[in-house]
């Protein structure tokens, strides 16, 4: 082989990682694997990395490995046709983390992909990553969770009720938040107060809308199944089930949206109806993305810190890679702190707004 031939008459120098995995056919990461005893390479590469030790009289240079450790640590963040001020605020936050810690990360959409392809898919990027950040949906897939573990390759969800304690997840109290919001609405007078889920495949949607009712009983409000509409997270979904709402025979004075684009879409059908908000119908909306600032007036919204989520994930998978005898399991479920953030979208019904607060 050109390659054992060039590495062997090089009588000088150290065998280099590199030309180990050029002789073995794998990557440099599959040799780190096998030679730091970390679990998630398959038995037939292992072999060949361990054969290639051998021939090249490879020895590891313990010092230069830890010192280069960062830079060739590859995380993989992996999302699903997310609303586009979400998946910006991910990456913003992604970026931080991985920048200030010096490991590189890798971006992947599968867009387009079915359940088997990206299985496939999943399967095959564990062959060269260290660590992945899965956003929702994705993080609610036990399948493609399980193909990371499986391969010895942590994983922690961003935005997901934690279903398993292989995984770390990083979120919001969603219940909470929701039931804040509706309270916010109530303490401004409103009693018939419509609402639009999140998709059902994900399971902050479910908290939310729990948090509806939640604050519902809380309030002595009778849940009324009329005013909730399913939405899926899309400007369109948003628009069908406002169309739905203000078209009741008693609509609703004030809509909750469980996120920012759903809520933008309201506003879009309350214009388009004639309607003015707030005065005649209040709006409000979750995540506090830049969707939120786009629209007149702008909404009160929960702002959910999806950055410093992102930015976190990167810590606890970065922790999980360097710390001695990896298990490739990153447990725990990190809460972080959520804000109402009250603008212009609310005021009493059919009347007057209140007082807003820089």
């Amino acid at each position: 082989m050109r390659n054992m031939s060039r590495a062997v008459r090089r009588k000088g120098s150290a065998v280099t990682i590199d030309e180990v995995a050029a002789h073995a056919g794998v990557s440099p990461m599959t040799v780190s694997r096998v030679i730091n005893g970390h679990a998630g390479v398959r038995e037939s590469n292992r072999e060949r990395v361990q054969r290639s030790v051998a021939a090249l009289d490879y020895r590891p240079n313990l010092a230069a490995s830890a010192l280069a450790a960062a830079q060739h640590t590859c995380i993989a963040l992996i999302y699903t046709n997310p609303s586009a001020s979400y998946l910006r605020e991910l990456l913003v936050g992604a970026l931080r983390g991985s920048t200030r810690a010096a490991a590189q990360l890798l971006i992947a959409t599968w867009d387009g992909l079915g359940p088997q392809a990206r299985r496939d898919a999943a399967r095959q990027l564990a062959t060269r990553v260290a660590g992945v950040i899965l956003p929702p949906p994705l993080c609610e897939s036990k399948r493609i969770v399980a193909e990371f573990i499986n391969s010895g390759v942590p994983v922690v969800a961003i935005a997901s009720g934690h279903f398993s304690d292989r995984i770390a997840c990083v979120r919001i109290d969603d219940r909470l938040a929701g039931f804040e919001m509706v309270q916010h609405l109530v303490a401004h007078g409103h009693t018939r107060i419509g609402y639009i889920t999140g998709d059902p495949n994900q399971t902050a949607s479910a908290h939310r809308w729990q948090g509806y009712r939640d604050a519902l009983d809380a309030a002595g409000i009778g849940y009324d199944d009329t005013l909730v509409q399913p939405g899926y997270f899309t400007y369109r979904s948003g628009l069908e089930a406002a169309e739905h709402l203000l078209a009741l025979p008693r609509p609703p004075t004030a809509i909750f949206a469980s996120n920012d684009d759903m809520a933008s879409a309201v506003v879009s059908v309350a214009h388009r109806r004639g309607l003015l908000v707030p005065s005649d119908l209040s709006v409000v909306g979750f995540d506090d993305t830049t969707a939120s600032t786009m629209v007149w007036p702008e909404l009160t919204t929960i702002h959910q810190p999806v950055a410093q989520m992102a930015d976190t994930a990167i810590d606890l998978l970065l922790r999980e890679i360097r710390r001695n005898g990896a298990t490739g399991q990153c447990a725990g479920s990190h809460v972080l702190a959520h804000q109402l953030v009250a603008r212009a979208s609310v005021s009493t019904p059919g009347g007057a707004m209140p007082f807003m607060h820089g």
